[in-house]
């Protein structure tokens, strides 16, 4: 039986940066930086980064399938939070795979995602695995890779059986060609020149590695009906498929003007957008560069669009909050210091005993459900909250993470230290039962009342700034009917 993708997701975060405002506070400096300031990039809120977006785009991808039938999970990123710390061990935590999943991380180059993907679908056995990429690049400012980059993550679950796209062929090179580096401890890329990048880089490793491909599957460019390979570099993609054979108007849209380029998560993302509108027997290449280059080549089964993702690329591009406050987005990102206040300046110590301890409520939000009277709860302890049960040890895990829930009341406060005020939190009730004070994100005042109906998700808490630990937790956000009409 042949292996393939079983489903896709993806994730962009809700804000959309202007490139005209930074090119407006930044002209002064650059003026070449005017010719880029068309359309928007995806920015990430000050509580997001690589595992909280590839818990999103996993959730995206997942839907309802069993998670404890997943056996491996890949995480690929180059803006891992913990250099010593197994990322992907925090993800499958959060998604609540069960502890005998395969945790692997992936990093160091931007096709990490795709050859994340590609170490998946060559590996043994048939029980599924959840491959994840995702990149929240800091970039320096007045820089080009600020205007081109953007945030975000995709996932696909790769495996046998009811498959969307089969895996036709995979070929790829490795090759240290340095088109850009980051070292140890350093926190932006340096770039090399790019007429150098674009005719000793891609254009030579990339149409040599696909024609490999093309031999090795036995089919031609005019085969390819989506060609995906993620380039900042203008037409770049295009003058690859004209040396391969590939037709022109297969060349998929790089979601420049509306996305940026998502880094390691950037291929994977093309790929899920192609898998959007594929066609049953079309052939779609995927092209990841690198220090070298790793190319898939899919084929769309029968089935494609019998599974789809909670909302897909098209559906988080449509998600969107337009963003022109340049200031903010330097702030989140760290690249400014600003003044905080007093009431920042608390020790943010992570006691690791108790996070182990309580890794399944705080990690994987899962609370409780009452064998006797069917009362949910959050945490979940050991008396039942009902007033006329009262059963003690009765208490059943119950994910919370995937259940809808109304404000009963909030607060917007500005006097509690926020990252980007004011703070909003409040109490919500859960539809099915249960209750939870908790944080809010990515609204703001004018956008909630009571009764709005809101989703989890899973966010940044606070950072350790002395001893360098991100803490994780899980807020509130209007839910998808809620958050298009805030949009």
């Amino acid at each position: 039986m042949s292996k393939g993708i079983l489903r896709h997701g993806a994730y962009v975060p809700m804000r959309r940066l202007q490139r005209k405002a930074i090119v407006a506070a930044n002209g002064w400096f650059n003026s070449a930086l005017r010719t880029q300031g068309k359309g928007e990039r995806a920015m990430a809120n000050w509580d997001e980064d690589s595992v909280t977006m590839a818990v999103a785009a996993a959730r995206d991808c997942l839907g309802d399938f069993a998670r404890d039938t997943i056996a491996a999970l890949h995480m690929a990123s180059t803006t891992l939070p913990f250099a010593d710390r197994l990322n992907a061990g925090i993800v499958a935590g959060a998604l609540n795979l069960a502890e005998s999943v395969a945790g692997h991380d992936h990093s160091a180059t931007q096709r990490a995602g795709l050859s994340a993907l590609a170490d998946a679908l060559g590996g043994s056995g048939a029980a599924p695995v959840l491959v994840i990429a995702a990149d929240k690049r800091r970039v320096k400012a007045a820089s080009p890779l600020e205007l081109s980059s953007g945030d975000g993550a995709a996932a696909f679950l790769v495996g046998e059986g009811d498959i969307i796209a089969e895996l036709v062929a995979r070929a790829n090179r490795t090759v240290d060609f340095v088109d850009h580096y980051r070292g140890d401890g350093v926190a932006f890329d340096y770039t090399w020149e790019e007429r150098w990048i674009r005719d000793e880089g891609y254009s030579k490793i990339v149409p040599a590695t696909v024609k490999d491909l093309f031999a090795k599957a036995g089919v031609t460019g005019a085969d390819i009906a989506h060609f995906c390979m993620p380039c900042t570099l203008a037409k770049v993609a295009g003058s690859v498929a004209k040396k391969t054979g590939i037709s022109e108007t297969s060349v998929r849209d790089n979601l420049a003007d509306v996305c940026g380029d998502t880094g390691a998560a950037h291929a994977l993302a093309m790929l899920a957008h192609a898998l959007e509108d594929a066609k049953p027997g079309e052939m779609i290449l995927v092209a990841g560069f690198g220090q070298g280059c790793d190319t898939l080549l899919f084929r769309a089964t029968d089935r494609i669009g019998s599974t789809k993702p909670t909302r897909g690329v098209s559906g988080w591009l449509a998600r969107r909050r337009e963003e022109t406050n340049y200031q903010k987005f330097l702030s989140f990102n760290d690249n400014v210091e600003i003044e905080r206040g007093m009431r920042s300046e608390l020790d943010k110590a992570t006691a690791l005993s108790s996070l182990y301890r309580n890794r399944n409520t705080v990690t994987g939000f899962v609370g409780g459900k009452c064998k006797v009277c069917g009362t949910l709860q959050f945490p979940k302890t050991n008396v039942c909250v009902n007033p006329n049960c009262n059963a003690f040890h009765s208490q059943e895990p119950h994910p919370f993470a995937d259940m809808e829930g109304r404000i009963m009341s909030y607060t917007a406060d500005n006097l509690t230290y926020s990252a980007d005020p004011p703070a909003c939190y409040g109490m919500v009730q859960f539809d099915a039962g249960g209750r939870i004070m908790i944080d809010f994100t990515d609204v703001t005042p004018d956008e909630i009342e009571v009764g709005t109906a809101m989703d989890m998700v899973f966010r940044i808490k606070d950072y350790d700034s002395q001893r360098g630990f991100t803490r994780y937790f899980w807020k509130a956000t209007p839910a998808s009917s809620a958050a298009a009409k805030g949009a």
